[in-house]
This record gives C-alpha cells, structure tokens and sequence, in this order.
C-alpha cells in the first residue's frame, strides 16, 4: 500500500538519487578533464614553442639583433680582407650619409644603394654598401647597419 499512497514521492527520490549519483561520477571525472586538457594543450603547443625560439647575434659583446638560429648573417674575421678587395675591384661608390657609421645606425631611405653579398663570403640576407669610405652590412628592410667590416 505505501507504494501506491507515495508513489509521486517515491519517483522523486529515485530521480534525486539519481541525480546525486551522475553529480557524484561527473565530479570524478572533472579532474581527469582537466588532466587530458593540459597534456592535449602541452603536445600542441611544444611544435609552436619549439618554432618560437631565437638566438642572439653578438658582435664583440654588443648585441645586434635578433636571428634564426644556425643562420650566419655576418661576414667572418676571415673572409673580411677577400671581402674588401671584392668590394674595391667592383669599385662600389662611397655614399656620403649624415648617420654615424656604426652598428645599429639607420642609413636615409634614398641616396644608398644596397648591394647582393656573393654566395663565397657567406650566406646572408643582409647586402653591402660603402657609407663615408666604409664597407657595411645593412639589413634591406630596415635599412639598419647590422656590420661594419673596415
């Protein structure tokens, strides 16, 4: 008989038991969510960490900017007297600028042609130009002395 006098409440607590039951397995399972969502991010994002990475350029202590790594951008101690001959059989002209000639001056937009360095000197993505009777290494884009090499 108490079955069918209660019968509505009885259904009502079958549902909350139920309902405590999923709340109770659903919060076991939160911190297993969480665990997979932090491994899946870590195994995505390793590769565009990994490609995030840069090395510093330094030339004789002073940092210079900023490079992919396993780039050379500069011409070596070595190559440096070839490099100026080069330059002076190709008989590239002098351009008279107002900038001081030093690492990290900007040269004027106009007026200074910039030069392809060739391939036995090193590669770079930098060019070459002469600036008040000295041999630099511009950087094309920004037109930013990277080296001074006279």
């Amino acid at each position: 008989m108490p079955q069918r006098v209660f019968p509505a409440y009885r259904r009502a607590m079958l549902a909350a038991g139920r309902f405590l039951n999923f709340h109770q397995e659903m919060s076991m399972q939160k911190p297993r969510t969480i665990i997979a969502l932090a491994v899946l991010t870590g195994v995505l994002g390793a590769p565009l960490a990994a490609q995030a990475q840069t090395t510093i350029i330094e030339e004789r202590g002073g940092t210079v900017g900023v490079a992919p790594p396993s780039v050379e951008y500069f011409i070596g101690e070595t190559e440096r007297p070839a490099f100026r001959e080069y330059v002076v059989r190709e008989r590239v002209p002098s351009y008279a600028v107002s900038v001081p000639v030093a690492r990290g001056s900007v040269l004027p937009e106009s007026g200074v042609t910039y030069y392809d360095v060739p391939q036995q000197y090193g590669a770079t993505t930098y060019r070459y130009t002469v600036v008040n009777d000295r041999t630099v290494l511009v950087d094309p884009r920004s037109r930013r002395i990277m080296q001074v090499l006279d």
